[in-house]
């Protein structure tokens, strides 16, 4: 039998992860066996080793949503993928807590509905930084909850003439925002520190301003006043985005959606934030976004260009023992980078 190794995390907060052996993973209906290649790093992997997770009520756990390698094996009804093929797939261990779904191993269970094929101009490092900010960016633009957008083909779409206002562009869920609401024939205005105002602007963006600039929310204001402004999407999530979009919506008077990626509990009159999770995309409600954008989308985009692995991978090193290495840098901050770990 083929032997599973995995990082395990001991108990909630448990630093540093465990090497042990892990169960190689049995694919039911719709769900395939990835070897892995590359994973990624996101902080939620540091915030939960750092803050717990009471949600998950089944240690010890294994983290990770980001990966990236080959398909090994396919469970009943899968029509996508074969044996051998290169595949990219978001892990929703951190809903199905089932750590078999989890990324830090060498063997995962994925999901073919939030999985889609790597075409060969794509490494597997480059791949590994999608799953997570492809499936949260996609519930923040497409859900009818969120900002209700039409999914687009992999062609893009021409222009709407609508706007939207999308904070932390140069983050790895920024980023993705970007490509998919552009795609989606939106005009697109953006954050990001001075050194990354070509990457945001290479994947589209119309305007960029410094969110440590005096004049952001002033410049911010001016860019989409006047526009046909659909919503705004906080990329970062934290208490000075969250203040910066807030003053932005009241000096706009805009009565449009704001997406977040973390929850926020202090609404206001014209700033409610509604908050989104990538494993949103994991339910069967949501099906038909999830279809929309790994099977009919990401390969193709990826493809023809229109979907860029961004930003780009850095790779920390090599082997399960690295993740913990990895973990530990992107919790003392990164910029426009993606730290992967290959195996």
């Amino acid at each position: 039998m083929t032997q599973n190794r995995a990082a395990w995390s001991t108990d909630p907060t448990a630093h540093p992860f465990s090497i042990q052996d892990a169960p190689y993973p049995a694919p039911g209906h719709g769900e395939i066996v990835i070897k892995n290649a590359a994973v990624a790093i996101n902080p939620s992997d540091w915030k939960i080793q750092t803050y717990g997770a009471p949600w998950l009520k089944k240690w010890p756990f294994i983290l990770g949503t980001d990966v990236a390698g080959v398909v090994v094996d396919i469970g009943p009804g899968v029509t996508r993928f074969t044996n051998g093929q290169r595949a990219v797939a978001y892990c929703h261990n951190l809903g199905s807590n089932d750590p078999a779904h989890s990324g830090f191993q060498l063997y995962t269970l994925a999901k073919e509905i939030t999985a889609a094929a790597i075409p060969d101009s794509i490494s597997f490092e480059e791949a590994s930084v999608l799953p997570q900010a492809l499936s949260t960016a996609a519930a923040g633009l497409f859900l009818k909850e969120s900002l209700d957008l039409p999914v687009p083909p992999a062609t893009g779409v021409a222009p709407t003439g609508k706007s939207i206002l999308i904070w932390g562009g140069a983050s790895s869920v920024g980023a993705t925002t970007i490509q998919l609401a552009v795609a989606a024939g939106l005009t697109v205005i953006t954050t990001a520190s001075a050194r990354n105002h070509e990457l945001v602007t290479g994947l589209g963006a119309s305007a960029v301003f410094d969110y440590k600039s005096p004049t952001v929310v002033g410049d911010a204001v001016s860019a989409l006043a006047d526009t046909d402004f659909v919503g705004v999407f906080d990329a970062i999530s934290e208490p000075s985005s969250f203040e910066a979009v807030r003053v932005i919506l009241d000096q706009l008077k805009a009565d449009v959606r704001a997406i977040c990626a973390l929850p926020y509990n202090k609404p206001t009159e014209r700033f409610a934030p509604i908050f989104i999770s990538s494993n949103f995309l994991t339910y069967d409600s949501n099906k038909h976004i999830a279809e929309g954008i790994w099977r009919d989308f990401t390969s193709e985009a990826l493809e023809n260009g229109r979907l860029k692995p961004k930003p780009d991978p850095e790779v920390v090193g090599n082997g399960l023992e690295v993740i913990q290495t990895a973990v530990d840098i992107l919790k003392k901050g990164v910029s426009a980078k993606k730290l992967v770990v290959t195996l």
